[in-house]
């Protein structure tokens, strides 16, 4: 690598204990992280967030300000509660709300990437129409994203239509958007039974962020890193082949670590992924 330029890694809001959010992204910078990957999901709390007032969302740029560590990722899970591809008319419009909410929260603070979930529905039956009522929801949001400068990252999930890249990439196809690409998890892909070095290198030229993270098989969260089935070396290996170059957020979930000591666990997982940065990319050349 050459000298001067590193992979930005980032660490998932739920990692840490929740302390202001000036305290919140100090412990991220001390536990050696580059910036915050913030959480909104379908709780009353987090999604208040993306109706803040002015003097709220200012406050948090005074904490990013202050403390050096920006948050350039959302991870925006609240549409399992409200999906797009709902039957429910009424859900539908209230997820269309929430995911032009979390565009223009995220241009405001600063965020360069919304993960968007690869429901199309969570709670109520996937089918045909409900796909289809998913990508129109993806085409409205796109539009919504380029006019406030914003990447959407399609994120693969545990449910059929998008677990894999390559299902992924239809999506990416059908809205015909450069704001609208994949940030992959891959967990989720093993989790799901999918080979993730295979799986990455299909989406070359398309993945604006990674999730890294271990997982079992049909278990995406809580899983210590090392410990699950993702191979992780020939999955930065894959990373560094397709000439991928960009965010890496740890996902991790401090209520679920099974060490005892939370914060250690993410000292040991930063640690963890410079290894493999180093060892895959040793010969790349970024510029």
């Amino acid at each position: 690598m050459q000298p001067g330029y590193t992979m930005p890694v980032g660490i998932y809001e739920k990692a840490l204990p929740a302390n202001s959010w000036a305290e919140r992204l100090q412990l991220a910078r001390q536990l050696g992280y580059d910036y915050l990957d913030i959480s909104i999901d379908e709780s009353d709390e987090r999604l208040a967030r993306l109706t803040w007032s002015r003097a709220e969302r200012a406050t948090l740029r005074q904490a990013i300000a202050e403390t050096g560590v920006p948050i350039l990722t959302m991870v925006l899970s609240a549409h399992r509660k409200y999906p797009l591809g709902s039957a429910s008319p009424e859900t539908r419009r209230r997820g269309l709300e929430i995911l032009g909410h979390a565009i223009e929260f995220a241009s405001d603070i600063g965020i360069q990437v919304v993960q968007v979930m690869g429901y199309d529905v969570f709670y109520e039956p996937s089918s045909a129409e409900t796909e289809a009522r998913f990508l129109e929801g993806l085409c409205s949001g796109a539009r919504r994203a380029a006019e406030m400068g914003v990447m959407l990252g399609l994120e693969n999930v545990d449910r059929p239509v998008a677990e894999s890249i390559s299902k992924g990439l239809q999506f990416v196809k059908a809205v015909n958007s450069p704001w609208f690409q994949l940030c992959p998890d891959m967990g989720n892909l093993a989790a799901a039974g999918y080979y993730p070095p295979d799986e990455l290198r299909l989406g070359k030229g398309h993945l604006v962020g990674i999730h890294v993270k271990d997982a079992q098989p049909g278990i995406i969260r809580g899983i210590t890193f090392e410990q699950g089935i993702v191979p992780l070396s020939k999955t930065f290996q894959a990373l560094a082949e397709i000439g991928y170059w960009g965010l890496l957020g740890v996902e991790m979930w401090g209520n679920m670590d099974s060490s005892g000591d939370p914060l250690t666990a993410v000292i040991e997982a930063r640690k963890l992924v410079d290894r493999l940065v180093a060892a895959a990319y040793h010969d790349s050349v970024s510029f």
